[in-house]
């Protein structure tokens, strides 16, 4: 047996509506279940997510008090009114300015744009910023990717003479700013046919208002934002990440063009996974460690020198961010693993001084990754008696929702069900712990805090085919409600499995049924090699691909986790060391059953309790080994014994050493013809000198001494010779037994059988011997009793 690492939940496929896609659209069975498990399981719907080149983008006037935005934004150009631009610090904050800066100056409009140093003034409108835009001369502000819970700072606005124009996509909440106009898609008023869009999709949204035309070269930078901030990859995201990635591939973006270079990224490879590991965390470094501003200008300039500088510095940022937050990690395990353990809090809320605020949100995912808990992770600032945290969530726990409970020890906070960004009090941080506690306890079970994997369906390795695959990328962009797909292919046979990498890392699996076969690779389970037996059924689950090799296109699955399902097999025999076998059975659940009492100082520096000898069949029967990793030290003096030990009992492996000091195996079993040649002998010669010509007779016959010795005696205790002082004598009458009758024989038979079946069979015919053995009924006492 082997665990799987999470909870493998596979999508049931209506398969009457997958044919229908089949027939109509024309696309593979795989494609067309993947739909319908993704709930797009109608023709229309299927057609206008695989073919986005038929769609178009909604009226941005569905949007409530885009009609108002406009209209102030283009009398402020016509009057060359100063307008200010207020953005985040993050990947979308910075794609959202970026994107509303090109579009008004593009317009001729008299535009700045201002965003909050994360560290001094956090998150969203502060009353300061407004105040100095005051100053210096503005009265039309815009917010965007941001401002949905400013309530306070529109206020301060209308008391400056400020014109304050909200945009945002942040989850709003139960009393909305007084603002001019306040452009969000999830308004609870709101019609607009799209409610996921990300903070620069409604940015883009009103671009688009004000040209009146789609501004198609915004589409990279709102792609960029869109695919950073982990949105609903569905509807008009998707049609935005879809143009704006190949946007993307040729674009005019001086800025962009430099750090995908910088990067060493090849234009046309760049996909969704290139946004979300390489663009994005670059972009967003500039705000994490010092000012987005850094990120803003990179994608604003015309100048190549300029972009070259900022590119350079922003990939050292990131170098630099990347580095903190492993230090940063390293003490958060350490804080949680001390003060508040996981298996005693539900929700895990930690903080330290001087912990730097900008990448506390990374280290809070970390967490989750690590412990599966809700997580808040605090900076802390005594001189202002603040803490500044940053939250990420599990599945069934809506973050939001749970924060907004506690409003009331919550002066500033926002974001979404599964992350949420927050300020508090440093006195209220024990009390917002103990609250979450509670809640969580209310809304959670164990088995929320069991990760699972959400899969797309179980596919038979048949089915799996370079046509299937290449279908899938009509898919993509994938992304949040939109993931890379993920199959469980179940219950396989492994025809090949190896270590690989110069580190032995990685794990390289060749699966195969009914004679298809599949390719594996599991980067970085190089470790479960030991913990694979070759003769297993496997499971595995992961993400199909195509592998290429010197002009030779094969499928290939990406290994993301794997199980055993049934009892496994480990062959340790002829192994003499016992210390050698410990390095590969786990410590967890793990037992070493030793037969005979001898052998038990061979396991000198083992732990005791995991050691248990074994000699009669009651403590055979008796001994519990369901799910455990056993392993079987030295060979038993009977089959009954190990026959008594595992009847009718689930032991997870079984590591097979069979240690025996002197095998009884190689030795001659003589045979009925030995026998018979024998006795003829004794009957022609007379009385034999066993000590004196017992040598030479093995010697001509080709046998050892012990043959002859054996024989002997087992004539003896069938009463068919009479041994006196060395000499062998056959008696005169003799009545017919059967050799069998012989204890000696009846012992030597036994052991012979014994170690065939358990020391030399080959390893299928001993697993087959386990499984019938697993298979028998268990004896009670009495029959054990009544056997002995």
């Amino acid at each position: 047996m082997l665990k799987s690492k999470t909870r493998w939940i596979v999508r049931q496929s209506d398969r009457q509506k997958s044919e229908m896609l089949i027939q109509e659209l024309n696309i593979t069975p795989l494609v067309a279940s993947l739909l319908v498990n993704r709930g797009i399981d109608t023709v229309e719907s299927a057609r206008y997510f695989l073919f986005p080149k038929r769609q178009s983008f909604h009226d941005p006037y569905l949007l409530k008090d885009m009609d108002k935005a406009v209209e102030r934004i283009r009398l402020a150009i016509e009057r060359q009114e100063p307008i200010l631009i207020y953005g985040d610090y993050d990947a979308d904050g910075v794609s959202s300015t970026s994107v509303m800066m090109m579009a008004l100056r593009d317009l001729g409009a008299n535009v700045e744009y201002y965003i909050p140093n994360r560290f001094t003034e956090g998150y969203g409108p502060n009353e300061a910023a407004f105040r100095l835009a005051a100053n210096n001369g503005f009265k039309l502000i815009i917010t965007v990717d941001t401002g949905i819970s400013a309530i306070h700072e529109a206020n301060v606005a209308r008391e400056l003479g400020i014109d304050l124009i909200i945009t945002d996509h942040h989850e709003p909440g139960p009393v909305l700013p007084k603002a001019l106009a306040i452009i969000h898609p999830k308004r609870e008023d709101s019609t607009y046919p799209f409610r996921e869009l990300a903070g620069v999709g409604v940015a883009f949204k009103l671009a688009h208002a004000l040209k009146g035309n789609v501004p198609e070269n915004l589409l990279d930078i709102a792609a960029i934002g869109t695919i950073a901030d982990l949105v609903s990859l569905k509807g008009e995201n998707r049609l935005i990440a879809q143009k704006g990635i190949q946007q993307l591939k040729i674009t005019k973006n001086i800025g962009l063009q430099t750090l995908i270079r910088l990067s060493g990224i090849e234009p046309e490879s760049i996909d969704e996974e290139t946004i979300g590991f390489v663009i994005a965390p670059r972009l967003n470094a500039s705000g994490r460690l010092e000012s987005a501003e850094s990120a803003v200008e990179l994608l604003l300039t015309e100048d190549q020198h300029k972009a070259e500088m900022l590119a350079e510095k922003i990939d050292l940022l990131n170098k630099e961010r990347q580095e903190l937050v492993n230090a940063m990690t390293e003490e958060a395990v350490i804080e949680v693993e001390s003060f508040y353990p996981p298996e005693e809090y539900q929700v895990l809320v930690i903080g330290k001084e001087g912990w730097n605020s900008g990448v506390i949100g990374i280290v809070a995912s970390r967490l989750v990754e690590k412990f599966y808990r809700p997580v808040i992770v605090f900076s802390f600032d005594s001189e202002k008696g603040l803490a500044k945290g940053s939250a990420r969530s599990i599945e069934g726990f809506d973050l939001f929702k749970n924060l907004s409970a506690c409003r009331d020890i919550l002066p500033h906070f926002g974001g979404h069900p599964m992350a949420a960004g927050m300020t508090l009090y440093l006195e209220e941080v024990d009390e917002l712990r103990f609250r979450l506690n509670a809640l969580a306890k209310e809304q959670l079970t164990e088995e929320d805090f069991i990760p699972k994997t959400n899969l797309d369906g179980k596919i038979e390795l048949s089915d799996i085919s370079l046509t299937a695959i290449e279908q899938l990328q009509m898919l993509a962009p994938y992304g949040a409600d939109n993931p890379k797909p993920k199959v469980l292919i179940e219950n396989v046979n492994i025809a090949a499995i190896r270590k690989i990498g110069s580190d032995q890392s990685h794990l390289k699996i060749t699966l195969e049924n009914d004679g298809a076969l599949l390719d594996g690779v599991g980067f970085g389970m190089g470790h479960l090699y030991e913990h694979i037996s070759p003769f297993s059924k496997l499971s595995v689950i992961g993400e199909l691909a195509i592998n290429e090799w010197n002009n030779i296109r094969k499928p290939q699955v990406l290994l993301q986790d794997l199980a055993v399902e049934s009892w496994q097999l480990f062959d340790f025999r002829g192994l003499k060391r016992f210390d050698k076998i410990a390095e590969f059975v786990p410590q967890e659940n793990r037992k070493w059953i030793v037969f005979n009492e001898e052998n038990v100082s061979k396991f000198k520096g083992m732990p005791v309790d995991e050691i248990h000898l074994i000699t009669s069949y009651e403590e055979a029967i008796k001994m519990d080994v369901d799910g455990l990793n056993l392993v079987l030290a030295d060979l038993p003096l009977s089959r009954k014994i190990l026959e008594y030990l595992l009847a009718s009992k689930k032991p997870a492996r079984i590591y097979a050493q069979f240690y025996k000091e002197d095998s009884d195996f190689f030795s001659t079993m003589p045979t009925r013809d030995h026998f018979k040649w024998f006795y003829a002998f004794l009957a022609k010669k007379g009385p034999f000198d066993l000590k004196r010509h017992g040598d030479d007779l093995a010697k001509y016959r080709g046998w050892t001494k012990e043959t002859i010795e054996f024989m002997s005696q087992v004539f003896f205790e069938l009463n068919f010779v009479t041994i006196n002082n060395g000499f062998i004598t056959l008696e005169k009458n003799i009545n017919k037994r059967d050799l069998s009758d012989s204890k000696t024989y009846q012992k030597k038979l036994a052991q012979y059988s014994l170690e065939n079946d358990l020391l030399y069979s080959s390893f299928q015919q001993l697993k087959s011997w386990f499984d019938k053995v697993f298979q028998e009924p268990m004896k009670n006492e009495e029959a054990i009793k009544e056997w002995i």
